[in-house]
């Protein structure tokens, strides 16, 4: 008996609506890297792209636990001499509250091509409402 083997043209994808107000970061993050690589269908091929989208609303009052909001930082390199920046998660929360959430979901994802595919599935709002509506998502209780 063979294995299956998915193919992009067979695989149907579905819209999931994620509430973030009261979850935890990480909790939330891995849950949907899951959705969007496909490893909740019975069908899932490592190097096919079978998952779904996911749209996470209320990504302002999504919860860090411990002191990770003035302990942790967010990295990034601007390519000249002496341009790392770092900028606290409190910071990020208050100003982008949908980076962080794509930032984390991002590092949970393959480094590869199928994972940037992967990743353009994830939308992520910071108040309750998105502009989906005509997908029809189903709401997602994580």
């Amino acid at each position: 008996m063979k294995s299956y083997i998915a193919k992009p043209n067979e695989i149907e994808k579905k819209w999931y609506v994620v509430d973030a107000d009261g979850k935890t970061l990480g909790r939330l993050s891995t849950q949907i890297a899951s959705i969007l690589r496909g490893k909740h269908k019975p069908e899932f091929t490592p190097h096919v792209d079978t998952g779904d989208f996911v749209i996470v609303v209320n990504a302002e009052k999504v919860v860090l636990t411990g002191k990770k909001l003035d302990q942790s930082f967010h990295t990034h390199y601007t390519g000249h001499p002496g341009g790392l920046r770092r900028i606290p998660l409190r910071r990020i929360l208050a100003e982008k509250p949908e980076q962080l959430i794509y930032s984390s979901v991002r590092g949970m994802l393959p480094k590869n091509k199928l994972g940037r595919k992967m990743l353009k599935k994830l939308k992520v709002y910071a108040g309750p409402t998105h502009k989906h509506e005509a997908q029809q998502p189903e709401a997602l209780d994580i």
